[in-house]
């Protein structure tokens, strides 16, 4: 067994349930990372987010001729900006905005978009052409550079199911449902020999690798406390475990999230509504809790979904489209709206023309947010001027 076929067959370590043997519930030492203060929160929206319902082209006449049923009326939109206003659920969405640190990125997608949910999702996360695959994720690239040996707890995925875009040739990110339920390896476990086979010599690295880090993990949580209420969601969950991370100086440089539920083509408008309240309230909680703790500037969050909806909608919803808007907060940017408003009157096969390559919003992040060069990873799009 070689070390990608173990790595196929465990996936990234995943801990909080009885997923892995008790061996590997620790974490690994944050010894060997390249430390610095900035950090990348990334809140993926599963299903395809409906991007016109979310930051809404409210002054298009075009927009209420294409969507008769679906269209939020423009005396309830909130924040309104050069033509585009919030979803009425996003109120501090507009808020952020309205304090100078969320900046919205319009029409994002990639050429010869794909619709399917997981065929896009990849795209996203391994950073290549739509016609292109690869093993291994865009950040677990850049981890394997910036690690100088595998540290399980570099990137740090809060969901139920591995994330590829965290996947390297490397363990260097672990995923996890609970952290605090992470267990410290008992003295009695410290000489455990998996197996009298020297091709498994790796397995036994890797473990020794994770059983170091607990004690780091359970100093970030002993040293952080929950200053404010979050919200009984499991995104808002999700959020205060990785605030209390950032707060007890973990040092993780990438932390992963994500909220199903987006792919509306029925009944759109009740759960449209309902799935942005849980957004906006879960991002608004671990906002203020990072601004209380003045470590916003040192945390970017980035809130996209692997495509957008149609324009036109299918009576009570909308099926899978292409372009749509990203957000990021935190992090000093600019609080811009950055790329020209959606063009309803210039459509492709009934979709919007993205306008911005997702990999060049990638790209500026590595640059300026990580100081990494971000062609080492493949990515050959140029990074977006304004943002920070």
């Amino acid at each position: 067994m070689n070390r990608r076929n173990f790595l196929s067959l465990t996936g990234t370590f995943t801990g909080g349930l009885l997923v892995l043997p008790e061996f590997l519930h620790a974490f690994g030492s944050q010894n060997n990372l390249v430390i610095g203060e900035q950090c990348l929160v990334f809140i993926q929206l599963n299903g395809g987010n409906d991007g016109l319902n979310t930051f809404i082209p409210y002054e298009n006449p075009l927009y209420y001729d294409l969507r008769t049923k679906i269209a939020i009326n423009k005396n309830e939109v909130i924040g309104k900006n050069k033509g585009m206003a919030f979803h009425p659920a996003l109120k501090d969405f507009a808020q952020m905005q309205q304090n100078g640190d969320l900046s919205v990125i319009q029409n994002v997608g990639y050429p010869e978009p794909v619709r399917s949910h997981f065929r896009s999702q990849e795209i996203w996360q391994t950073a290549t052409d739509s016609n292109k695959y690869l093993n291994e994720g865009w950040l677990g690239r850049y981890l394997d550079l910036q690690c100088k040996e595998h540290q399980p707890t570099a990137g740090i995925n809060l969901d139920s199911i591995d994330n590829l875009a965290l996947k390297g040739v490397e363990p260097n990110s672990i995923t996890v449902k609970d952290p605090n339920r992470f267990k410290i390896r008992s003295e009695k476990e410290e000489n455990v020999k998996l197996s009298d086979n020297p091709q498994l010599d790796f397995v036994r690295k890797i473990a020794n690798s994770v059983t170091e880090g607990s004690d780091d993990i359970q100093k970030a949580l002993a040293k952080s406390i929950v200053e404010i209420s979050y919200p009984k969601t499991g995104l808002a969950k999700n959020l205060e475990w990785i605030a209390r991370l950032v707060k007890g100086n973990l040092n993780s440089k990438v932390y992963y999230t994500s909220l199903g539920g987006f792919d509306t083509h029925d009944n759109q408008l009740d759960i449209h509504k309902r799935k942005l309240t849980e957004l906006n309230d879960a991002i608004f909680s671990f906002y203020t809790d990072l601004k209380n703790s003045q470590l916003l500037q040192n945390v970017t969050i980035v809130v996209f979904s692997e495509f957008g909806r149609r324009v036109k909608d299918n009576g009570n919803g909308t099926d899978h489209g292409t372009a749509a808007p990203m957000f990021v907060i935190g992090g000093n940017n600019k609080s811009k709206i950055i790329g020209t408003n959606p063009n309803l009157s210039d459509l492709e096969n009934g979709d919007l023309k993205h306008q911005i390559d997702f990999r060049s919003v990638y790209a500026t992040l590595l640059q300026q947010k990580m100081n990494f060069d971000y062609s080492k990873i493949g990515i050959n799009n140029k990074p977006l001027e304004g943002l920070f």
